[in-house]
């Protein structure tokens, strides 16, 4: 999370990279933050509520605060940005185990 080295006031920004073929193990939704995810490289899957898509680079996903998420990376994995508004912190987000499941 580059937030606190920034010194963002109103949004935030995170690095993620997905091992190839690896699943996160749960899925958020936030109570104030929507997102924006940008797929710098790689490939991956995205769940969004009970919809599955397939993402490419330079791909961008808008999330809503209240929208349930997920990734799995491609066969190569993936490198992801995350931008958030507002700059909520820690405790914003709900998490759920095994969310995504076949």
């Amino acid at each position: 999370m580059a937030r606190v080295p920034l010194e963002m006031e109103n949004a935030g920004v995170s690095y993620l990279r997905i091992g190839p073929g690896f699943r996160m193990p749960f899925g958020h939704r936030h109570k104030q933050q929507e997102e924006v995810y940008v797929l710098v490289s790689g490939s991956a899957k995205i769940k969004i509520e009970d919809d599955v898509r397939e993402l490419k680079q330079w791909d961008a996903v808008r999330l809503h605060r209240d929208t349930m998420r997920g990734f799995e990376g491609g066969p190569e994995g993936a490198e992801l940005i995350a931008i958030g508004a507002p700059n909520t912190g820690p405790g914003d987000a709900d998490t759920t185990q095994d969310w995504w499941s076949d």
